[in-house]
C-alpha cells in the first residue's frame, strides 16, 4: 500500500482529448491524482465540481489536477462538457494506473461483488514522492481539504 514519503508509480495515460500524459514529465509540478469511480454519478460529481470551483485557486499555486477513473475518453470528454471540467482527466480503461495506485480491487453493493476503483487521493510534490494520501474521501469539501494538505 502506497504511503506518504514513498515514490509515485509512474505511468501513460491517455487524458479525455487523447492525449498521452506520462506522470513523470509533470516532475517539477505538485500534482493531485485522485481516483474516482464512475463519470457523471452523484458523489464523482459533486468530487469533480469542488476541484472546477477551486481551479483558479490550484492555477495560481502550480498545482495539476488530474482526475482517474475507469471511463473512456468519450465518457470523459462528456463529463468534462457537462460540468466544465476545468483540469485532466484520464482514462484508465485497462485500470493498469489503478492497479498500481492500489486502488482496484473488489468491491460490494448489497449483494453484488464486482471490480472497480476506490475513491481515493495522491497529493504528488515536484519531486514525484507522494507526500499525502487521502483515504477517506469527503466529496463536496475535498478540493479544499487538499489544498490545506498542499499548504502544510
Amino acid at each position: 500500500m502506497l504511503q506518504a514519503g514513498d515514490t509515485a508509480p509512474d505511468f501513460t495515460a491517455r487524458d479525455e482529448q487523447g492525449n498521452e500524459l506520462k506522470l513523470s514529465d509533470l516532475r517539477g509540478q505538485n500534482v493531485v491524482l485522485y481516483f474516482y469511480p464512475k463519470d457523471d454519478t452523484p458523489g464523482c460529481t459533486k468530487e469533480a465540481c469542488s476541484f472546477r470551483d477551486a481551479h483558479d485557486v490550484y492555477q495560481q499555486e502550480g498545482i495539476k489536477v488530474l482526475g482517474v477513473s475507469l471511463d473512456d475518453e468519450a465518457s470523459h470528454q462528456a463529463f468534462a462538457a457537462k460540468y466544465r471540467l476545468p483540469f485532466t482527466l484520464l482514462a484508465d480503461t485497462d485500470h493498469k494506473v489503478a492497479a498500481a495506485y492500489g486502488v482496484y480491487g473488489e468491491k460490494q453493493r448489497g449483494d453484488q461483488t464486482y471490480m472497480g476503483v476506490e475513491r481515493k487521493t495522491f497529493l504528488i510534490d515536484k519531486e514525484g514522492k507522494i507526500k499525502k494520501v487521502f483515504d477517506k474521501v469527503n466529496v463536496e469539501q475535498h478540493a479544499d481539504e487538499v489544498l490545506a494538505a498542499f499548504r502544510d
